[in-house]
């Protein structure tokens, strides 16, 4: 006997949900973004306003450009992410850390400031 004999559509079609990233709250998205600040403006971790003026911060950089309408510049979320990874990759030239490269920052701690910046 299975644990939900009489719902096994609405078990799947729950889990195929989950799966495919459909069931995402806005309150998981936002706590998402709040984790994201905390990160970026830890001057021990994403530390990104030792380069960056952000909205918010305190003490900020002028080294890199201001992080302002960030959805507007960046539509596509894997760019950004990419940037924040391992930005010397794509630019050369760049002085930005390759925070995911050097594991500076994590995949969950990049996608968290992603989160954040989107919300510029």
């Amino acid at each position: 006997m299975t644990a939900f004999p009489q719902k096994p559509a609405l078990i799947v079609a729950f889990a195929t949900a989950v799966l495919a990233g459909a069931w995402t709250s806005p309150a998981l998205a936002q706590s998402a973004a709040t984790e994201g600040q905390k990160l970026a403006f830890d001057r021990g971790k994403g530390n990104c306003l030792t380069c960056h003026v952000i909205k918010g911060g305190d003490l900020p950089g002028t080294i890199g450009p201001a992080l302002k309408d960030i959805k507007a510049k960046y539509p596509d979320r894997d760019t950004l992410v990419a940037i924040v990874t391992d930005e010397p990759k794509r630019n050369p030239q760049t002085v930005m850390p390759p925070f995911g490269r050097n594991r500076i920052l994590t995949e969950q701690e990049i996608n968290a400031i992603v989160d954040f910046l989107q919300t510029l």
